[in-house]
């Protein structure tokens, strides 16, 4: 006996447009908020947390930080999330094209494109500025008791991942996209 599979259900596009208007709100709440966040953990965060944050022991802060170190370090670590939020950009342009019914477009698959890109290299800015924030966190500490902290985290290659996945996806819509307008050529 043959069962029949359930039918796959599509969002229809008024469901899209409703979900893509959440999702441009969303955006602009991590565009205003997060650099707010990073400025105040910067300035209130302990320096044994500020440590842990550049990978290095809770006891590789010796005494307490400088003013000028806590700038420092939350300037380079705001590399990577200015690169992110580059991304989500990116991200909000193509949900508001999507509120607008502009789902399958080149401009939405570029939009996609360069959001993968975005956070791609936000990623790859974290590995380096966390062996740079380890660096400036230890800098005023005596020959031999500086250190260089480099790590790979899991986030680092899941989110290296998920841009890799974001920008094939985008990179499938085009070529769907070329085949629908070739196809439309020959009709």
């Amino acid at each position: 006996m043959t069962r029949n599979p359930r039918p796959t259900t599509v969002p229809s596009l008024q469901s899209v447009r409703r979900i893509s208007r959440w999702m441009v709100v969303a955006c602009w709440a991590i565009l205003l908020l997060l650099p707010l966040a990073l400025l105040a953990y910067w300035a209130t965060a302990s320096d044994a947390v500020l440590a842990g944050h550049a990978s290095l022991p809770s006891g590789a802060v010796q005494g307490q930080l400088l003013p000028w170190q806590r700038l420092a370090a939350g300037a380079v670590m705001g590399v990577p999330l200015a690169l992110l939020l580059m991304g989500v950009w990116q991200a909000r342009r193509c949900f508001e094209m999507f509120a607008q019914g502009q789902v399958f477009t080149a401009q939405a698959t570029h939009l996609l494109r360069r959001f993968a890109g975005w956070v791609a290299w936000a990623a790859l800015a974290a590995l380096l500025a966390s062996s740079v924030t380890s660096v400036l966190l230890t800098l005023h500490h005596p020959p031999g008791m500086r250190h260089l902290a480099i790590s790979i985290g899991s986030d680092h290659v899941f989110t290296l991942f998920f841009a890799g996945l974001v920008w094939l996806m985008a990179a499938v819509i085009g070529q769907g996209q070329s085949m629908a307008e070739e196809n439309e050529g020959f009709v």
